[in-house]
């Protein structure tokens, strides 16, 4: 798949070893446990004792592996410093409202945090981040993903680290893309894949519910017809964001968007389908086509082996590259993840800096990727061999984050993402031009302090 302008990365290379980030060997945990801490408990910091620092890390919900990565850190700083962990809500908007609440008032209990990338800008320039030193942000983006250092740059500045990075792949059933006569290793368009799937009684599955993950996908459709959703963002002052709803390129996301709900190929429940719903459609006999995370490879493995699904079900799956808006341009797939910042009040920013360089360490982010399932930004850990046997279509994420586009760079996004969703929703109740143009009023109303959300 080609690379977008700007992104190139060398082609056809062996795999390498690991780049080692951190001066120890990479440990498994056996029966080592974080310490986990509620969220409301302070970290305690020894530095008038000369002892060492405990530098608590707010993380967001997992399978426990930020906790483990924790262990390892604590273990590996030989003395300096002891990580706890303090569990934030499940959800991505109440985890920035906790934290936006505790740092507004100098909450230095906050040393890390777990960041989900639209929220940064917000978070940088309110002030709220330690500012990244210049020699920990040449080695934290050595080797990471574009779309990693995208999501966690502000105002042309690195502001936060780069920890996993995520993005949506177009899963497919060999078996109906071979039927159809499609060509997967080619790109495919949007229309191409609704076809097949109408063709054979099959679903197309992507993310119609009034949540967030709409914004992740009209996001995407804007950005792979070459548009974007602002076209001119102003820090200093909401009112002056100049926004692209109105363009060619949002008419034509809108287009894709109809087409796709109001087509035989969608579910019943189109506007209400999740990332797990999604999943759950693309599991059962009516399966055809899905954009969604690479989570769904091994949940559907994992249903396999519990006896719940059909091994020959996860057998026919494959992935490639997001579907394209229109033949000639290039997909901009979605960009996600998580990314670490450093509170603007912790009491041991340095440590919490060192901290973060063993978190995102190559030997963690490939044992996080294997466990719990959520792909490295460091472009190394997709060669690595339990990786590429845990998830075998690896390299295809790898490319897809080469040229995933970050969702809006904005401090005022919850405003505008919250606006889309209310504009776009139902999807099969847009109108290409009208609906960009109600979007547009409605968040230009929000912004310049008229309308409320």
């Amino acid at each position: 798949m080609p690379n977008a302008p700007g992104r190139s990365r060398s082609r056809g290379r062996a795999p390498a070893p690991l780049r080692r980030r951190s001066r120890q060997p990479r440990r498994r945990l056996a029966g080592a446990a974080a310490l986990l801490v509620t969220a409301g408990t302070l970290a305690a910091c020894d530095g008038d004792s000369g002892g060492a620092s405990t530098l608590t890390w707010y993380i967001n919900p997992d399978a426990g592996g930020q906790a483990e990565i924790a262990a390892r850190c604590t273990e590996e700083a030989g003395g300096r410093y002891t990580i706890e962990t303090a569990l934030l809500p499940r959800d991505a908007a109440s985890q920035r409202e906790q934290l936006i609440r505790r740092l507004a008032a100098n909450d230095d209990s906050i040393d890390l945090m777990s960041l989900d990338p639209p929220f940064i800008p917000e978070f940088a320039q309110a002030g709220f981040l330690a500012p990244v030193p210049d020699d920990v942000a040449e080695r934290v983006t050595e080797g990471v993903v574009q779309s990693a250092v995208e999501g966690s740059t502000w105002d042309d500045e690195l502001v936060a680290v780069p920890f996993w990075a995520n993005t949506q792949l177009l899963w497919y059933r060999k078996s109906v893309a071979e039927a159809a006569g499609l060509d997967m290793t080619q790109p495919v368009t949007w229309d191409q894949i609704v076809e097949a799937a109408e063709g054979q009684g099959k679903l197309v599955g992507a993310q119609g519910t009034r949540a967030e993950s709409l914004t992740v996908w009209f996001n995407a459709l804007i950005e792979s017809a070459g548009g974007e959703i602002i076209t001119d963002p102003s820090p200093e002052d909401p009112a002056q964001i100049e926004l692209g709803l109105t363009s060619e390129a949002a008419t034509r996301a809108t287009e894709v968007m109809q087409m796709v709900a109001e087509s035989d190929a969608a579910g019943a429940a189109f506007s209400t389908s999740t990332e797990d719903s999604t999943a759950t459609g693309f599991e059962s006999d009516d399966g055809g086509f899905q954009v969604n995370y690479p989570f769904v490879y091994p949940r559907a493995l994992g249903a396999a082996e519990a006896g719940t699904l059909d091994p020959s079900v996860p057998d026919d799956y494959a992935a490639t590259i997001y579907p394209r808006v229109d033949e000639d341009t290039e997909a901009a797939p979605p960009y996600g993840g998580i990314n670490l910042g450093v509170g603007a009040f912790s009491q041991s920013p340095e440590l919490a800096y060192e901290a973060a360089e063993c978190i995102t360490s190559d030997e963690n982010q490939a044992e996080y990727f294997v466990t719990n399932g959520n792909p490295a930004s460091s472009e190394a850990v997709y060669d690595d061999e339990e990786v590429l046997e845990a998830f075998p279509m690896a390299p295809v994420i790898r490319d897809s984050l080469d040229i995933a586009a970050p969702r809006p760079q904005t401090p005022y996004y919850n405003e505008i993402s919250v606006g889309i969703q209310r504009s776009y929703h139902p999807p099969s109740g847009v109108t290409p031009g009208s609906t960009g143009e109600a979007a547009t009023e409605l968040i230009d109303a929000v912004l310049e302090k008229e309308d409320l959300l």
